[in-house]
């Protein structure tokens, strides 16, 4: 069998096209193994050693002012849970007793409050406060 006959893959005789494949799979690192010892060339004599890594950066405290105090009301059999930022109301999560609880998250600085009960957060149009008077 000559390697054309080998090679002449006809239409429905899928061994033919394994043995190629499995031809290409073997020849390929041979190949490499052969351009790389062309290509290995001794290094230059003036290589300096590379510097020692930093060390990585330390651990950062967490201020605990930064993060939100829950105050939680019991207003009849309603609980409410109020999360303020630096003494600033921004969330609060109302469980009723009977149904699923819901949450209010403040729109902007005029008391604006959106309704949300799903896990995705409503979409809140960015209002920076840049100066205060």
């Amino acid at each position: 069998m000559s390697l054309y006959d080998f090679l002449l893959i006809k239409r429905g005789n899928s061994m033919r096209l394994n043995h190629l494949f499995l031809l290409v799979v073997l020849l390929l690192p041979i190949s490499s193994l052969s351009i790389q010892a062309a290509n290995n060339k001794p290094a230059p004599a003036d290589l300096e050693p590379l510097p020692e890594p930093l060390p990585p950066p330390g651990i950062i405290e967490a201020n605990p002012a930064d993060e939100p105090q829950v105050t939680i009301v019991k207003k009849g059999e309603t609980t409410v849970e109020e999360y303020r930022v630096h003494g600033e109301l921004y969330m609060q999560k109302i469980t009723p007793a009977h149904g699923s609880p819901y949450y209010l998250m403040k729109q902007d600085q005029d008391g604006g409050w959106s309704r949300y009960d799903g896990p995705a957060a409503p979409l809140v149009i960015p209002k920076w406060v840049i100066f205060r008077f």
